[in-house]
């Protein structure tokens, strides 16, 4: 049997601030402390807590830093350098500057109505079943944000979380920051010569039947996968499901790059396998959806209990979040959803526009010697650049990817980000030869890119 986190036993979802503006108090938080001036001065406790000691280094803040004290061109970080629809921009303003002034207020807690109708509306018909919108979708600042719900909401102290590497780098931290142990299995890459593709990295089945046990509370699926691009298949997500039945184990899907698929591939949503809804947690992404990674708004799909167990995290958390965000984000699919399966889609025509970016990319990088990955989805490419004759410092305990990344932005004054940091301690080695590139970006930009890449082979003839 499924439970939430005992820390929330004790912690009922009370009565919220409804859209029409009645005022109710809210509940008091889960975490709560009078903090006194001798708290703050005394130096035994003024210290961090110890659930979150060594969770302080960051590979964005300091590649990120990297790449504008060296003037870099910026291709680490997945975020577009272009617009989003004009139609979704125009959709924000026009909510800041409604008439209705409750707008511009706190709306229901766990999710906008018109917001989760709408994503109601667009899901029931891909899972196959009729989404309640107010008992099974819950809205968060972020995909992030539901994935911290997720883990405070259903971890409990010992419990194991097996994460798939690589891995998006703060799974590893809220398992812990929940009390929970993180159980890694790598993806393999199984061929290094001739075209690779993202479906050439792959779970060994018998390691990972090793890692399910009794202790296993979740697995955290994430497809399409960043950083590969890795789209599993049926029989792989079957393989994942048929475990965590045997085990009675929880999926935290993270589905986040959903829509973008490439020609030749599908995305099979876990959730829809046999016996598989009542134990999966599904998060999404305006921001990848719609191209608005700063607008921070992402959601959970799920069963009752389980989306119960994050509302209640949610509300002692965040509460509610931005209201015409959540306007603009509902009136984007009421557009989008009737036009699912067509070309006019945006949903579709993202990933038409991306194709040509992944070719570019993939051929520059070839064509200095790097073997990229070709992804299935997403927007990031990872590349080997093992035969390229750069010296490293063979004695240094820095990963030689972070090496090479810091070499690449300083001498070439292009940035990417090193793979080891979506690895354990005791797995960064299968990353050393890797670097991630992101090629959601301008053709401008692309083109800069592989200026600087020819103008660097030509100094290796």
């Amino acid at each position: 049997m499924l439970k939430l986190s005992s820390r929330l036993l004790n912690c009922s979802c009370p009565v919220v601030r409804s859209f029409k503006g009645t005022l109710v108090k809210p509940s008091a938080p889960l975490y709560h402390r009078n903090i006194s001036y001798s708290d703050v001065t005394m130096s035994s406790k003024s210290r961090m807590a110890k659930r979150i000691e060594g969770g302080g280094n960051n590979v964005w803040v300091e590649f990120g830093r990297l790449t504008a004290e060296h003037n870099a061109l910026n291709l680490g970080q997945g975020f577009p350098n272009f617009s989003p629809p004009e139609y979704v921009k125009d959709s924000l303003c026009q909510a800041v500057k409604s008439d209705n002034v409750l707008l511009n207020q706190y709306t229901r807690s766990y999710g906008h109505p018109r917001l989760v109708n709408a994503l109601a509306k667009t899901f029931s018909p891909l899972h196959s079943r009729e989404i309640d919108a107010m008992e099974e979708i819950m809205v968060s600042i972020g995909a992030y944000e539901s994935l911290f719900c997720s883990m405070q909401g259903l971890v409990n102290p010992g419990d194991e979380v097996i994460i798939i590497e690589p891995f998006f780098d703060c799974y590893e931290p809220m398992v812990k920051v929940a009390g929970g142990i993180p159980v890694f299995i790598p993806l393999r890459p199984t061929k290094s010569e001739g075209v690779v593709t993202s479906d050439d990295w792959k779970l060994d089945p018998a390691e990972l039947a090793s890692k399910f046990s009794d202790k296993t509370k979740a697995i955290i699926v994430n497809t399409p996968h960043n950083p590969t691009g890795k789209i599993f298949t049926r029989d792989e997500l079957t393989m994942i499901a048929d475990l965590c039945k045997k085990h009675d184990v929880v999926v935290i899907a993270d589905e986040v790059y959903e829509w973008l698929v490439y020609k030749g591939h599908q995305h099979t949503r876990i959730a829809t396998l046999p016996d598989m809804w009542e134990r999966t947690v599904t998060i999404g992404s305006a921001g990848k959806t719609f191209s608005v990674t700063g607008w921070k708004l992402g959601w959970s799909i799920g069963p009752k209990d389980l989306i119960h167990a994050l509302k209640t995290v949610h509300q002692n958390c965040t509460y509610t979040c931005p209201t015409p965000i959540q306007e603009a984000v509902a009136i984007g699919f009421e557009r989008e959803t009737p036009l699912i399966g067509k070309p006019e889609c945006y949903f579709n025509e993202l990933p038409a526009e991306l194709e040509p970016k992944r070719k570019k990319m993939a051929k520059f990088l070839s064509e200095v010697g790097m073997v990229p990955t070709i992804p299935e989805g997403g927007y990031f490419m990872m590349a080997d650049y093992s035969k390229l004759n750069v010296q490293m410092d063979e004695k240094s305990d820095e990963p030689k990817d972070f090496q090479f990344v810091k070499w690449l932005t300083k001498n070439k004054k292009l940035s990417a980000i090193p793979p080891s940091a979506f690895y354990s301690a005791e797995h960064k080695h299968l990353a050393s030869n890797f670097i991630r590139f992101c090629f959601i970006k301008t053709d401008e930009t692309l083109e800069k890119a592989e200026k600087i890449i020819k103008d660097w082979k030509a100094t290796l003839a």
